[in-house]
Order: structure tokens, then sequence, then C-alpha cells
């Protein structure tokens, strides 16, 4: 019998970094999320997961590149106010379709299994850290602007992790 864990969203947390200027870069996150872990057992070998990321909660310390985000050069959270992953196959790593600005691409992301434990209230946890990269225009995400000096704005790699924890249901 498959047990479902639910996400802890007060525990958990996804982030983006990306090249800005070809010289730093800017980091993000979203603030509103959720995910579900279905596993035969706590080894969560092949557990199906999925996950909805509302793409209006993308927050980077700065209201003005936010707005841009979620503006038709990029996000469009009107048109595709979620962002989509689901997997059939959790492991060492995580293989899944990822869904972006309505384009659905296969990715494969690096998963550590931190383990499970109680809680003081007797709740059973799973913890999971999980980071890897995509190219943002494989989603359609192509806005970007040409440098004086050669290069351009926004490099098309995003690096994407997160860390989550899991509350296992009765």
């Amino acid at each position: 019998m498959a047990t479902t864990w639910k996400l802890d969203p007060s525990h958990s947390e996804i982030t983006f970094k990306v090249k800005h200027m070809m010289i730093s870069n800017v980091k993000g996150n979203f603030q509103t999320f959720d995910a579900e872990i279905k596993s035969e057992d706590d080894s969560f070998k092949n557990a199906k997961t999925s996950a909805t990321i509302q793409t209006d909660s993308v927050f980077t310390n700065n209201s003005d590149r936010d707005n841009h985000l979620k503006g038709a050069d990029f996000f469009n959270v009107e048109v595709n106010p979620t962002i989509n992953f689901e997997s059939d196959s959790l492991n060492d790593e995580i293989t899944g379709n990822l869904t972006i600005n309505g384009v659905t691409k296969p990715v494969k992301l690096d998963v550590d299994f931190g383990g499970i434990n109680v809680d003081p209230w007797g709740n059973t946890k799973a913890g999971f850290s999980f980071e890897g990269k995509i190219k943002r225009s494989d989603f359609g995400l192509t806005y970007n602007a040409t440098l004086e000096t050669g290069g351009v704005l926004v490099s098309d790699e995003v690096k994407i992790a997160g860390d989550l924890q899991f509350s296992k249901q009765a």
C-alpha cells in the first residue's frame, strides 16, 4: 500500500541562481509551492512525486526585477500561473517532466535523501535536498539583451536547488 508524504512548507525552500551580466549571480526563490510523494516504503525507491510552484511568488529581493520576471518576458504569470513537475523515479537522482511557461521538458536533478525522523509532536518527517541545471531557453524563456562589451545580460543556464521536508500521512 502506498504511503503519501505531504510537503511541510515551513521547513522547505526552492531557490534559483542565474548569471547576470556574465560577472555575478542573482539569486531568488519561490515563496509559494506544494509537493507530494507517494512511496511503497520508506526507502522512496521509484516513488512518484509531484510539485506545483506559484509563479507569482517569485522573489529576488528587488520588486522591479520580480515584476519583470512575472511579466510576458519571463513567466507570464497571468497565462502560466504555475510551474509543474511530475516524476515516477526518485533515487540518487530524480528524473521527470518539468513544465514552465506552458512548455514541458524532461529534467534530471541530483537528490540527497537526508533521512527520516520523528518530530517532538510525533509526526514522521523525511528530508530531501536537490540541485541541478536547466536551460531557460528550453522553456521559451528567451528574453535577453546584448552587452556592449560582448556577452548577454542574463545567462541561459539556471541553477535550481531545494531543501524539502515532508510529513508522512496516516
